[in-house]
């Protein structure tokens, strides 16, 4: 099966080895941008994919520190691509990000190892903190309605 993967104009990977390197997986195409604009600020965003498999492949060629991903993504969703990322031995740290305020998924998201814990209503304000916070070892949890 083909990888599926978007590109974003104007992202380019640094060449300051310091800068982490960040995959991407959301399967709605203006909102992988979104995540794309707002990580490549701080980090080297080496793949955007538009879904859990891709995703998986992704990680496996392009080596992240860390993946985002969505929760909510047809067919592999974030949390299947992340319980396959572990059992594959990819020991990157996972955040992902949902719509969802429910506890439920925080707790789903958790109990298959996420180090980040994202809700896109605070993408803007959370998204860049969860991903330093995880890479420094500890966990972010985004809270709804602050």
């Amino acid at each position: 099966m083909g990888e599926r993967r978007i590109y974003v104009s104007g992202v380019r990977p640094s060449t300051a080895p310091e800068r982490a390197r960040v995959l991407v997986a959301d399967d709605h195409g203006s909102m992988l941008a979104a995540l794309v604009h707002l990580l490549s600020a701080e980090y080297d965003v080496v793949a955007a994919m538009l879904d859990g498999d891709a995703a998986i492949a992704g990680a496996a060629r392009h080596a992240p520190d860390v993946v985002v991903l969505d929760i909510a993504m047809p067919g592999t969703d974030g949390i299947a691509a992340a319980a396959r990322l572990r059992d594959r031995g990819v020991d990157a740290k996972v955040v992902f990000v949902t719509m969802h305020h429910d506890p439920a998924y925080l707790e789903a998201a958790m109990a298959f190892g996420a180090a980040g814990f994202v809700v896109k209503s605070r993408l803007v304000s959370d998204l860049l903190p969860a991903v330093r916070e995880v890479l420094a070892g500890r966990s972010f949890v985004s809270h709804a309605g602050q």
